[in-house]
């Protein structure tokens, strides 16, 4: 049980382009409003969880894989464009801008190659590894659904804490372009190793 603990945190609570967006909602005041975003984060795994541990690995194969990791890397770069485009405000009502919602986290995070890679594992060795079976996958998947809630919370309380020290959008405008940059690099890296090198074999 530990070991499946242990998998899922150092995968799930690692920087990926759900944890950037997170921060960057921290960052821009928008913690409690991006709270949907989060819970879509954690729907998104209960699916993938269950999805995975009542059909197994049979239901992603390498072409499955590919059109999910291509559909998920035009997603982030069209957030990271989202994100450099952002005006910034740093006033009372600079949390008012559209934080991310609920459509927004359950979306990418199925369009997620890293939550696929998260969940499989888990789902079809280790599940059945600790004698997790039935009903059994459905309170494990809830559980680690929750705990996949917390990974993009954490990194938009800490963007939170950070961001309350920060009153020149000129910083702001900088961190955008920052996340914006990381995130394309992710979208980049996921789409050579998911897309890109499946291609050439």
């Amino acid at each position: 049980m530990i070991e499946i603990f242990a998998y899922a945190i150092g995968v799930m609570y690692t920087p990926g382009p759900v944890n950037l967006l997170g921060l960057n909602a921290g960052l821009n005041g928008q913690f409690r409003a991006a709270t949907g975003f989060y819970v879509g984060v954690g729907s998104a795994m209960l699916i993938l969880f269950l999805t995975f541990g009542w059909i197994g690995s049979a239901f992603v194969g390498g072409n499955v894989l590919l059109v999910i990791s291509l559909a998920g890397c035009t997603y982030i770069i069209y957030l990271a464009i989202r994100l450099l485009r952002a005006s910034v405000h740093v006033e009372e009502n600079a949390g008012e801008a559209r934080a991310l919602g609920f459509r927004d986290g359950l979306v990418i995070q199925l369009l997620n190659p890293k939550g696929v890679v998260a969940t499989l594992p888990i789902a079809t060795i280790q599940f059945p590894g600790a004698g997790i079976h039935g009903v059994g996958v459905v309170i494990w998947s809830g559980v680690l659904a929750l705990l996949a809630i917390g990974a993009p919370g954490s990194y938009a309380l800490a963007g939170s804490v950070l961001g309350r020290r920060i009153t020149r959008p000129a910083v702001f405008r900088w961190f955008n372009r920052v996340m914006a940059l990381l995130l394309l690099y992710v979208a980049g890296a996921i789409g050579y190793d998911f897309v890109y090198r499946p291609l050439l074999t």
